[in-house]
């Protein structure tokens, strides 16, 4: 049972996250398995459909899994900014994988629009699996959202809540089921298409989600970082402000500070009350800061084409 009021240090709790993300990972292809054999044996659509979607899940734990491992934040010799961008390159990975599928869904569909493809045959047993796939995404859901609680992850709140979100899905296509097993066949053609789209978007999520973290997308907005740096006492002005990364994830920021300091002592006071601020607020934060003298003027908030040389070779 987890115990919110205990204090768990760093690594307990990354050991418990990983528990959790293990076991919901065999919850999960333990589901995706299910619906693709039904799926396949009926020759049902829908159900093909939502087993693909059910794929972004064990996706999502895998990439919870890497977070937690492979694509750790803490710098080394031959990874200085970290390793998190392994994470968005398998997202990336994925996000291919589903718009394929999405696609061949959705030809599938359309070819027995046409009078072409396989019947679908349903049948009590096959039903009766996908009632147990759905008992089995409710209680993976309400699991994951216990813990996620509990250990204050944001990686587990969010799978929960999609997982939540395949609840209705699956809900939706048993009642396809039920339709073609009562004579309406036309159902499961037609539930095809909304699913499949679901999958297309949860690709498109995934894709979008990570894309500005492999292109060096501002994180934060420089007027936001601004306001926020001139609040800090002994600040004068910054500017040059520029950020990458992911909110949530890392965020790396640098700026030009000009500080009230008369010397280094106290302009390294200043600029850690400037980190700290910046830590709370965006955290986890590494940041890079220029001082400047107390004289310097520049209205150049952030970089544009025109502030930055380029040099021929």
């Amino acid at each position: 049972m987890p115990n919110s009021t205990h204090v768990l240090s760093t690594a307990k709790r990354q050991k418990l996250i990983q528990r959790v993300l293990w076991l919901t990972l065999f919850l999960n292809l333990l589901v995706l398995v299910i619906k693709a054999l039904v799926g396949w044996a009926t020759g049902s659509l829908s159900l093909l459909a939502d087993a693909l979607h059910s794929v972004t899940d064990s996706a999502s734990n895998v990439l919870g899994l890497m977070t937690s491992r492979l694509a750790d934040p803490r710098p080394d010799r031959e990874h200085p900014y970290g390793h998190q961008k392994y994470e968005a390159i398998g997202a990336l990975g994925i996000a291919a994988f589903l718009g394929v599928a999405c696609f061949e869904i959705l030809q599938g569909a359309i070819a027995r629009i046409g009078g072409h493809g396989d019947p679908v045959n349903v049948s009590g047993p096959a039903i009766a699996l996908t009632f147990l796939v759905l008992a089995i995404n409710v209680l993976v859901a309400l699991y994951e959202r216990k813990w996620g609680n509990s250990l204050n992850s944001n990686i587990l709140i969010a799978d929960a809540k999609h997982t939540m979100g395949d609840v209705w899905i699956t809900l939706t296509v048993i009642g396809g089921l039920l339709g073609v097993w009562w004579g309406q066949t036309w159902l499961d053609v037609a539930l095809a298409f909304p699913v499949a789209l679901l999958v297309f978007k949860s690709g498109w999520d995934v894709l979008r989600s990570n894309l500005p973290w492999l292109i060096d997308e501002m994180a934060v907005a420089p007027e936001e970082i601004h306001d926020l740096v001139l609040g800090v006492p002994g600040v004068i002005n910054c500017h040059d402000i520029a950020s990458r990364g992911a909110l949530g994830r890392q965020v790396f920021m640098e700026m030009h500070l000009i500080v009230a300091a008369e010397d280094v002592r106290t302009a390294h006071d200043i600029t850690e009350a400037v980190e700290q601020v910046l830590c709370d607020r965006y955290h986890p934060v590494r940041l890079t800061i220029h001082i400047e003298p107390q004289g310097y003027q520049s209205d150049r908030l952030t970089y544009s084409m025109d502030s930055v040389e380029y040099k021929q070779a």
